[in-house]
């Protein structure tokens, strides 16, 4: 297979090795097939909670459910409750008792409407506040909610319906009082990053949870990246495409940025394989290293624990590498 030639049978070994149990929970599931029942996959999110990562997260949560401040789910950043759910989420945490106090204490920012802001509402006007902006924000609290099991809480419908609502349909996207800063230096109307990540975790809903609604919206918005290369959103004085550069720089985690793979992996968790896709594809190859992927993009030293190390083989790009290139190659 092409994609396991371009990978290579030892990557794979790698990320399957026992000594990140978080890679290899998601490995088995995403690169060999098995699934969320498998023993070997149970045994590996068994294992990953008790890692020092893991561990010093869950040791550093208060006692009624949040992280650093009971009042602001957003502040600081990459530490406080929103971020650190986030971070769980993609290292794979199972949903427990810890777990479910932390997200019954993020629904208390969440607004009648069904988005959510990042201080807690002190007033009932505070709760039926209508300011609309932070579909990043919106976006990665979906994706972990569906993660830790919510998609069927009557909370989480109502945070999607609200994001159907409140998609633009003639322009697309979602409205965000901080995109563009430039209106002259973007092509999307709507905020480009926040799209991406508001279709990271529509993207998580399988196809015969999804309304007609959700369906259309997923297929505008992946035309949307398509047009724009992925990562050539941004607009040169002359009027012609400049490339996002900070977007060759692979991250994780990435929290409200994204980058060339993270794109790719939503697009092809969703099944897309179109030419406009094969620049990008191209990018991710190129830069490969002995069939690994270096972390170039971190935000260690920000979190409450490391990730991997900048400039040296990264097993969590690697792997979202790895499984870019499995779906659009098979």
């Amino acid at each position: 297979m092409r994609w396991k030639e371009s990978v290579g049978e030892q990557t794979i070994d790698w990320l399957l090795e026992p000594e990140n149990p978080s890679v290899r929970f998601w490995a088995l599931q995403q690169l060999e097939g098995k699934s969320k029942d498998h023993v070997d996959v149970k045994d590996a999110q068994d294992a990953l909670m008790t890692t020092s990562c893991v561990k010093t997260i869950l040791k550093s949560q208060r006692g009624e459910g949040y992280w650093v401040s009971y009042d602001d789910m957003y502040n600081p950043k990459y530490t406080a409750t929103t971020h650190t759910l986030l971070i769980l989420a993609e290292l794979g945490a199972a949903r427990t008792p810890k777990i479910e106090s932390a997200i019954e204490h993020l629904f208390m920012f969440q607004r009648n409407s069904g988005h959510f802001l990042a201080d807690l509402p002190k007033t009932e006007k505070g709760r039926a506040s209508e300011v609309k902006d932070g579909c990043c924000l919106d976006g990665n609290i979906l994706y972990y909610l569906i993660h830790f099991g919510y998609l069927n809480d009557e909370r989480t419908e109502k945070l999607i319906e609200f994001q159907v609502n409140y998609h633009s349909d003639d322009a697309g996207g979602w409205k965000c009082r901080a995109f563009p800063i430039n209106k002259d230096g973007v092509f999307p109307e709507n905020c480009f990053m926040g799209g991406v990540k508001m279709l990271r975790a529509l993207a998580q809903i399988t196809k015969k949870q999804r309304s007609a609604d959700l369906d259309r919206i997923i297929k505008q918005e992946v035309e949307i990246i398509l047009e724009n290369g992925i990562y050539k959103y941004l607009r040169n004085p002359d009027g012609s495409r400049k490339d996002k550069a900070g977007w060759k720089r692979f991250g994780f985690p990435l929290f409200y940025q994204s980058d060339i793979l993270e794109v790719l992996d939503i697009l092809t968790l969703l099944g897309v394989k179109d030419e406009r896709m094969q620049d990008s594809i191209n990018l991710v190859t190129e830069n490969q290293q002995f069939g690994r992927w270096l972390l170039k993009n971190t935000f260690n030293g920000k979190m409450l624990c490391e990730i991997d190390e900048k400039n040296k083989p990264s097993k969590w790009i690697t792997l979202r590498a790895a499984r870019v290139l499995q779906r659009y190659y098979s």
